[in-house]
C-alpha cells in the first residue's frame, strides 16, 4: 500500500512539473483546437473514433498539429488495449511482442488492440514489414504518425490498409485559443500584441505556442520580480520581501519577444504590406541594392523571414520564368534554408536569393500565358479530350475507341510530330509567346505545328 501512494505522489508530482504542452494536452475531441475538416461534429473521423470503430489510420501533419494528442484521445475513448510505440526507439522484436499480445488478448478475452506507432516513417521496410500482417487481418488497429509524406516514407502495402488522415497547421485562431489556456493555467495574463507575436511566430506548431507563452510567463515574473525589487531599493526599504504574490504575472511583447528569440513586426498592416510591396518590385525593376534595402527593413522590424521567401518563390515564376527557370530553383533554395537554417543566418540565404533574383532577366509571359488559359478553361469548360487522347489502357478502352489515332512522338525519329492536343474549340489559341528576354530568347513557340519546341540547353 505504502508502494502505491508513493507512487501516486510521484506521478503527481511528475504531472506538476511537466512542460505546459503536456499538462494541458487535450483529453477529449472537444478539447482539440483546429483540425474541423477532421474532428468537428459528423465528419468521418470524428464518428468512427466516437464509435470506437477506428480502423488503421496514418495521421501526416507537420510537428504540433495534434497527431500524438488525437492518439491519446482514442486511447482514452476505445474499448480497445492502446499500446503506444516510437519507431525512433522499438524494434522488429518489440513490433512482435505487442503483436503476440495482441493475439493472447483476443483469443482469452476477445478484446481487440490498437497500437499507436509515433513517427513511423523511422520504421524501416523490415520493421514496417512486420507489421502487415497483423494490420491485414485486423488483429491490430494501427494508428500511424508521420511528418514526412507517407506516399515517400510508408510501404505500399502497409499505406494500402490504412486511411490516411492529413492534419493542417493551426491557424492563428486556434493558436490564440492555445495561448489563453496556457496563461489560464499560469494564472498570468498577457497583452494583445503579445499573444499576437506568440501566435505569428509558432508557425502553426501548437506545441510551440505553448511552450513559447511557458517561457514568456517565466520571463514576466522573473522581470516583474527584478522590478519590484528594485523598487523597494529605491524606496529605501532594503530589507523589505518584495511581494511578488500580491501582482499577477503580465505578460508584454517584450517577455513574448525574449521568449521566441524574434523582435515583433514593428510596423502595422499597411506597413506589412507597402514594404513587401516596395520590395517586390524591387526585385522586378532588377535593382538588387533597393532588394537588400527592403529586405533588411523587414528582417529589421521582425517580418516572418518565410513570408519574404515564399513571396519570392512566387515572383521567380511571375515575373522570371522561362527567361531563367534556374531562379525558381534558388528562390525556392532560400526558402528550405530559412526552415533548415534560421535566423540570423539565414538572412544571408535570402540576400543571396534577393540578389540573384534581382540581376535575373525579366519576363512575365507565362504569367500572361495562365492567364489565358484560365480564359478559355472557363469560357470552353466544357471541351471534350479528343478521343485520341484519352486513357486507352484499361480494359474496355479501346471499345470506346479511346487511344485510336494518337501519334506516339517517340516513333518519330525528332521526337516530335504535329498533333492536336487541345479541344477543338481553343485548338488555334496562342497562350505562352516568348519574350526576347534571357533563355527565353531560344525557345520556339510550342504551337507551330512546322517546328517543334526545343528548349535551350543548360
Amino acid at each position: 500500500m505504502s508502494e502505491g501512494l508513493f507512487e501516486a505522489a510521484g506521478a503527481e508530482r511528475l504531472a506538476r512539473q511537466a512542460p505546459l504542452a503536456a499538462r494541458l494536452r487535450p483529453r477529449t475531441l472537444d478539447e482539440i483546437v483546429g483540425q474541423d475538416h477532421l474532428l468537428a461534429p459528423g465528419q468521418p473521423l470524428r464518428e468512427l473514433i466516437e464509435a470506437d470503430r477506428l480502423a488503421s489510420v496514418i495521421l501526416w501533419g507537420p510537428p504540433g498539429t495534434g497527431k500524438t494528442t488525437l492518439a491519446r484521445v482514442v486511447a482514452v475513448s476505445t474499448a480497445k488495449e492502446f499500446c503506444e510505440l516510437s519507431a525512433v526507439s522499438a524494434t522488429v522484436k518489440d513490433v512482435r511482442e505487442v503483436i503476440a499480445d495482441a493475439r493472447l488478448r483476443l483469443g482469452e478475452h476477445g478484446r481487440g488492440t490498437i497500437l499507436f506507432l509515433d513517427e513511423v516513417h523511422r520504421f524501416n521496410k523490415a520493421q514496417q514489414d512486420a507489421l502487415l500482417p497483423a494490420v491485414e487481418d485486423g488483429l491490430i488497429v494501427l494508428i500511424g504518425a508521420t511528418t514526412e509524406n507517407p506516399h515517400f516514407e510508408v510501404n505500399p502495402p502497409l499505406l494500402s490498409r490504412s486511411t490516411l488522415f492529413r492534419l493542417m497547421p493551426l491557424d492563428d485562431a486556434a493558436l490564440r485559443t492555445l495561448i489563453d489556456r496556457a496563461l489560464a493555467a499560469e494564472n498570468a495574463s498577457a497583452d494583445g500584441d503579445a499573444v499576437d507575436h506568440i501566435a505569428a511566430r509558432s508557425g502553426g506548431d501548437g506545441r510551440h505556442a505553448l511552450t513559447s507563452t511557458e517561457v514568456a510567463v517565466a520571463l514576466a515574473a522573473r522581470r516583474q520580480e527584478a522590478e519590484a525589487l528594485e523598487a523597494i531599493e529605491i524606496s529605501g526599504a532594503a530589507h523589505a520581501a518584495p511581494d511578488t504574490a500580491a501582482a499577477a504575472t503580465h505578460v508584454t511583447l517584450v517577455d513574448a519577444e525574449h521568449a521566441v528569440d524574434a523582435k515583433a513586426v514593428r510596423y502595422g498592416a499597411d506597413g506589412h504590406y507597402d514594404t513587401i510591396s516596395a520590395f517586390i518590385k524591387s526585385l522586378r525593376g532588377s535593382d538588387p541594392d533597393a532588394g537588400l534595402y527592403w529586405l533588411a527593413r523587414m528582417l529589421d522590424a521582425g517580418e516572418d523571414p518565410r513570408f519574404i521567401a515564399r513571396r519570392m518563390v512566387i515572383l521567380a515564376s511571375e515575373d522570371i520564368g522561362m527567361a531563367d527557370s534556374s531562379a525558381l530553383l534558388v528562390a525556392e533554395a532560400a526558402a528550405r534554408a530559412v526552415e533548415y537554417v534560421g535566423l540570423p543566418e539565414a538572412g544571408l540565404n535570402l540576400a543571396h536569393a534577393v540578389v540573384r533574383l534581382a540581376t535575373a532577366p525579366k519576363s512575365n509571359r507565362v504569367t500572361v500565358a495562365l492567364s489565358r488559359a484560365n480564359a478559355d478553361a472557363r469560357a470552353a469548360g466544357a471541351g471534350e479530350v479528343p478521343i485520341h487522347l484519352r486513357d486507352a489502357h484499361y480494359q474496355g478502352a479501346a471499345s470506346l475507341g479511346h487511344g485510336k489515332g494518337y501519334l506516339y512522338p517517340h516513333d518519330d525519329p525528332s521526337g516530335w510530330v504535329p498533333q492536336q492536343y487541345r479541344p477543338d474549340e481553343v485548338a488555334e489559341n496562342i497562350y505562352w509567346e516568348p519574350s526576347e528576354h534571357g533563355r527565353e530568347r531560344d525557345l520556339h513557340p510550342a504551337a507551330n505545328p512546322d517546328q517543334p519546341s526545343e528548349p535551350a540547353a543548360d
